[in-house]
This record gives C-alpha cells, sequence and structure tokens, in this order.
C-alpha cells in the first residue's frame, strides 16, 4: 500500500509545480504564442509527460486559471463578523493588494480575454461569483432589489478599467483608489433606487 501511495503523492506534487509554472507561462506570455511543445522546454520536462497531466493546452490553461481563481476567492474571502461595509472594504484591499503583486499577470490576463473565450468565460464567472457575493453582503437575508445587480456587476467592470489604469500610471495611491471604488460603488447604488441599509453611526 505504501508504495502506490508514495507515487501519488509525487505525482499531485508534480501538478503543483506544473500549475505554478503555468500560471508564470500564461500570464506573461500571450495564451496563442504557446504551445505544449514550447511549455514542456519552458517546464523542463517531455511533451510527452506533460500531455500525461493536462490532455490539452486549453485544459492544462483552464485548470491555471482556475487555482488562480480559487486564490483569488481565498484572499478576498469576507470576515463576516464586520458590518457589510467593513467586510467589503476588506475584501477590496486584499483584492488591490493582490493585483499589485501581480501586476504583469493581472495586465496580461485582462488584455488576452479580448481573444481567448475560455479567459473571457472564467473572469465572466469570477465577476458572477463575485457580484453575488456582494449582493448578499449588502442585502444580508433578502433578496436584493433588481436593479442593484444591474449596478454591482457594471462596477465590477468598472474595476478592472480602473486598475488598468492604476498599474500603467500609478497617479494615486492604493487608498485613494479603494476608496474611489467604494464611493463609485455606493453612488451606482444610490443611481439605482437601491442604497444599502447600512447601521447607523452610534
Amino acid at each position: 500500500m505504501s508504495k502506490p501511495s508514495y507515487r501519488r503523492l509525487r505525482v499531485d506534487e508534480r501538478r503543483r509545480q506544473l500549475l505554478e509554472r503555468g500560471a508564470e507561462l500564461f500570464t506573461s506570455h500571450p495564451y496563442e504564442k504557446l504551445s505544449m511543445s514550447r511549455i514542456a522546454r519552458e517546464v523542463g520536462i517531455s511533451k510527452a509527460l506533460l500531455y500525461h497531466y493536462f490532455p490539452s493546452k486549453q485544459a492544462y490553461f483552464e485548470e491555471t486559471l482556475n487555482t488562480w481563481a480559487e486564490q483569488l476567492r481565498e484572499r478576498t474571502e469576507a470576515n463576516l463578523d464586520l458590518p457589510p461595509v467593513e467586510q467589503l472594504v476588506s475584501s477590496l484591499d486584499a483584492f488591490l493588494s493582490l493585483i499589485e503583486e501581480n501586476a504583469t499577470a493581472y495586465r496580461n490576463l485582462l488584455r488576452s480575454a479580448a481573444g481567448v473565450a475560455e479567459i473571457r468565460e472564467l473572469i465572466e464567472e469570477v465577476r458572477r461569483k463575485t457580484a453575488q457575493r456582494i449582493l448578499e453582503g449588502l442585502f444580508p437575508g433578502k433578496e436584493p432589489p433588481r436593479k442593484a445587480r444591474t449596478a454591482v456587476s457594471g462596477w465590477l467592470w468598472f474595476i478592472d478599467g480602473a486598475c488598468l489604469n492604476w498599474i500603467e500610471h500609478r497617479e494615486i495611491e492604493r487608498d485613494e483608489l479603494r476608496d474611489l471604488l467604494l464611493g463609485v460603488l455606493m453612488g451606482a447604488l444610490i443611481a439605482a433606487d437601491a442604497p444599502p441599509d447600512l447601521p447607523q453611526a452610534s
């Protein structure tokens, strides 16, 4: 029993390493410029072994992006012990920190979305889940107003544009960007006649 278990651990470790290297490659090179042959050379294994772990470049790419998306979810998980707006502030701070740490990868990911359907689909899925988390936090225990979902979904698109400008020009500090983004969200909800019920200051 010990030998199969040991081999499985080695397989899992190899897969983890390949996903880490995949994240580096797919975010530093255009998707269409990478082939399985080139990826195998870059990670230092044979193409046959690479195909053993991932049946295609698309499968490798999708699993790499899904791993990154899970890391994003974990980093931005709200602390439910905090009031709704403080939850949002904390999650947004974590998101901006992640972008700051991975500025090149974030820029390449969004720019590649224009030409790669798989990236677009993943980003749309992340936005959908993020919008739902925000709505559940701002309107706990009840159905959010109809236009609130539109406002929050549009805000998430705005975030990407603002963050791309921020990492390109660095004209404002991260805290200033965070406050700007929060202000835009609250303004959008007010314009949608859907301001959240926030606790009054004591």
